[in-house]
């Protein structure tokens, strides 16, 4: 069986690249719902809808773990599709987020200031800084709604990304945040332009594309029983349900090589 990725969109591709890079022997299958992306300013619902015929798609397709690398599916609707729907489907598989495994990364480096970056949805769920305080009290987090970020990336328009990433920065800096999480797995496409405006405030940066894969390789190492499952034949998929021009592009500046992308409707 393989290890799935679930995004709105192509920036989860980063996540499965470095996971790649980290554990090549395993079988990956990645599912970017370009036709619906960005989530950030959905409802509820509808991400909700969204995020299980991708999981559902996934699980069709062997996979036995599925990776939500779209933070705001899992900061809005991840534990609600875990205790209620997976439980009742799909009680042997594992849908996996990545919003504690972000800020376990954070405590761990010790500041006690830390920024995010997200889209609206996942700001306004408030799911980091309620998670955030489970694990360290004394952690303050200082979030920052990004909404024209994805949009940009996805459409390939790079070059209006500097000044409106100075406006959404500038809170932060002005909060002397010591650790800056990327709260959208699009945003590590984005680190250049984020240091550059970082430069000098001594900001650490914590990416996701950093950060996941380890995280899950532990998850494999405590769980045996779900790695024992696991096919092992390096084979890589990718599946997207809209496919354009600019989205080949996006997803082969990612990979740094040009991938095969399936269009499905799920």
């Amino acid at each position: 069986m393989k290890i799935g990725f679930f995004d709105s969109g192509l920036g989860g591709l980063m996540i499965m690249k470095s996971c790649i890079d980290v554990m090549p022997e395993y079988d990956y299958i990645y599912l970017g719902d370009t036709l619906h992306v960005p989530y950030g300013g959905r409802s509820k619902e509808a991400i909700y809808a969204f995020s299980i015929a991708a999981v559902e798609e996934l699980f069709k397709r062997d996979c036995q773990i599925v990776v939500m690398a779209c933070n705001t599916a899992s900061a809005i609707i991840l534990r609600k599709l875990q205790q209620e729907w997976l439980k009742e489907n799909y009680p042997d598989r594992r849908v996996l987020g990545v919003v504690v495994p972000t800020l376990e990364a954070a405590s761990e480096k010790g500041h006690k200031k830390i920024g995010l970056i997200a889209t609206a949805g996942t700001v306004e769920s408030d799911v980091y800084r309620a998670e955030l305080n489970k694990i360290d009290p004394d952690m303050v987090i200082t979030s920052q709604p990004c909404p024209l970020l994805v949009p940009l990336i996805e459409y390939g328009r790079r070059e209006w990304v500097g000044p409106i990433l100075g406006d959404y920065l500038q809170p932060l800096i002005t909060a002397n945040v010591e650790s800056l999480i990327l709260g959208c797995t699009h945003y590590p496409l984005l680190k250049g332009e984020i240091l550059a405006q970082l430069y000098g405030t001594g900001t650490e940066l914590i990416s996701q594309d950093e950060i996941i894969p380890y995280k899950l390789k532990d998850y494999l190492e405590r769980h045996s029983d779900m790695a024992e499952k696991l096919s092992k034949k390096s084979s890589q998929q990718f599946l997207v349900t809209d496919l354009t021009p600019t989205y080949s592009a996006t997803a082969e500046r990612i990979f740094g090589t040009p991938l095969h992308l399936e269009k499905v409707t799920v």
